[in-house]
């Protein structure tokens, strides 16, 4: 291991507590800019591995594609006792992005896996990659804080003559930089720390400590952008002429729209089309991972990703006399937020429907409005089990940024009231002296609640397999029980609450005790937490 990583081997150990499984020594991340654009980027990570659940710390991951080679690559490990372990490029594995749908088809985004031998308690595991960058956009971040404590990390910028930054600090006190020469700036923050993961909390990457870089050089071309109106500007040019229609599409549209009279019919119709019949699937080479294909193209091959599926229905809805926006935004509810500089951390595109005065709004709750487009309706073409007038529930209370003619305008989304995502049970049982429950028992699902359970259901066919999350929910709540009877309603129609049907019996669920018959009364469900039941803050 090479001497950055053995000067580790002493140091003391971050605060944590009995629990952490691994800890962050050393971070660097230095970035090197030369004069024509192009980026050097060097990072270096040590860990001290503290027990054998280390949260994948043992394996290196590395994202790249055609405009951020990487040029070298290495790990080692320095174990408890016995020689140092190195493993080098040659002996990484190669794939797709790992959970993005449809990663494996084309795309030129790729990931390097790299394992490291004996991560093992006690041993220190640290790697090194550099990679070559030419970004569209000169921008970077320094994300610092991890869900594991950091004892020192450090950054470190150095611009070619007459360059100059910005630095925007989010979630965490402003570092000034030591000038370490001309055009070098160096930052460091110490014993940083985890953010702790609980259950329902929001997304961590949203409320981590990070440093965003906006770089201008000296003739301005490719600069980070200095404001949102000049990202949606930028975002505007690439989808120039993206939406323009074909007598196909146009012929297509029509024959939607003749199904029903009302403008909102037509909207829904459209939007049904986009939903089910385009697939999914992310064709993303160069510049193709931020510009949206044809709206003709994607209509003729009847597949495409987000942005190419907004664009599709953005064409169709044009096609009705219905305008629309583009809208960038990033799932990960609080990475954007009101006080992030201008960045391109999004990664999911929806639309922004500008609604007419015939459209009726009742029913429309993902509905604001604007001063300048007035009722404007947020809607996600991509996710093919929340209804138009709705939104899911990452998207819901996050920002986006709204692409209009005039440039970009970072606006807040929606929150939907709480009642639209819940489950409602009434069941009527009867309880005869033996102890045996019977009786019928009906569910309500709405919002999130019944897109997950519509989602677990998507490719199930037989009715024995669609009660499994009935007999789910049962388990639970009863150690002996028979479902009669079971029906499902509404599964494919993503407008109307999701609704279950269905009979139990439960023999010995009362026991008799003496003279007493002990019931539980909740019968389904819980509504406890052990949140408040641990010693953690």
């Amino acid at each position: 291991a090479p001497a950055w990583m053995h000067a580790q081997v002493s140091v003391p150990l971050p605060a944590h507590d009995e629990k952490t499984s691994v800890v962050t020594l050393y971070s660097e991340t230095t970035l090197a800019i030369q004069a024509n654009g192009k980026i050097k980027r060097l990072e270096r990570k040590a860990y001290r591995i503290l027990r054998p659940d280390a949260g994948g710390r043992g394996t290196v991951r590395v994202d790249f594609d055609s405009q951020s080679r990487i040029t070298d690559m290495h790990a080692w490990c320095i174990p408890t006792a016995g020689k140092d372990y190195e493993v080098k490029e040659k002996d990484a594995v190669e794939s797709a992005l790992p959970g993005v749908d449809g990663g494996e088809l084309v795309s030129d985004v790729r990931t390097k896996l790299l394992s490291i031998p004996a991560a093992t308690p006690g041993s220190i595991v640290g790697y090194e990659v550099e990679q070559e960058q030419r970004p569209y956009i000169l921008a970077d971040e320094w994300e610092f804080q991890d869900t594991v404590p950091v004892r020192e990390a450090h950054y470190t910028l150095q611009l070619p003559p007459g360059w100059t930054y910005k630095a925007t600090w989010l979630n965490h006190a402003e570092a000034a930089p030591i000038a370490m020469g001309a055009g070098q700036w160096h930052w460091m923050v110490n014993d940083v720390r985890a953010i702790k993961r609980e259950e329902d909390m929001p997304p961590w990457q949203g409320i981590a400590g990070k440093m965003v870089l906006s770089l201008s050089p000296l003739d301005g071309k490719n600069r980070g952008f200095q404001s949102w109106q000049e990202m949606g500007a930028w975002y505007l040019r690439l989808t120039q002429g993206r939406r323009d229609s074909s007598p196909e599409l146009t012929q297509k549209v029509n024959d939607l729209a003749s199904q029903t009279p009302t403008v909102l019919g037509k909207m829904q119709a459209l939007a049904r089309f986009v939903q089910r019949d385009i697939r999914y699937a992310a064709i993303e080479l160069g510049i193709g991972g931020m510009q949206p294909h044809p709206a003709t193209d994607v209509f003729a091959h009847r597949y495409g990703d987000c942005k190419d599926k907004a664009t599709l229905l953005s064409a169709m809805l044009h096609e009705i006399g219905i305008e629309s926006y583009y809208v960038i935004i990033n799932t990960t509810r609080g990475s954007v937020t009101a006080t992030t500089p201008p960045n391109l951390g999004f990664n999911h595109v929806i639309l922004a429907v500008q609604l007419t005065n015939a459209v009726e709004v009742a029913t429309l709750p993902a509905v604001v409005g604007h001063p300048r487009f007035g009722r404007v309706l947020f809607f996600d073409p991509t996710d093919p089990l929340t209804p138009f007038g709705r939104l899911a529930g990452p998207l819901q209370a996050n920002y986006g940024l709204l692409v209009a003619p005039d440039g970009g305008e970072l606006l807040p989304l929606p929150q939907l009231p709480a009642d639209l995502n819940a489950i409602q049970r009434t069941a009527k049982l009867t309880l005869d002296d033996k102890g045996t429950l019977r009786g019928d028992i009906h569910e309500i699902w709405t919002g999130d609640m019944a897109a997950h359970q519509r989602y677990d259901l998507r490719s199930v066919t037989k009715e024995t397999d669609q009660i499994k999350s009935v007999e789910s929910l049962l388990s639970h709540s009863m150690t002996t029980f028979q479902i009669l009877n079971a029906a499902v309603r509404n599964l494919p129609s993503i407008e109307l609450p999701l609704e279950w049907n269905y009979s139990i019996q439960a023999d010995l669920y009362a026991k008799a005790t003496g003279s007493l018959l002990l019931v539980r009364p909740r019968v389904i469900g819980s509504k406890s937490s052990g949140l408040l039941e641990t010693k953690d803050p």
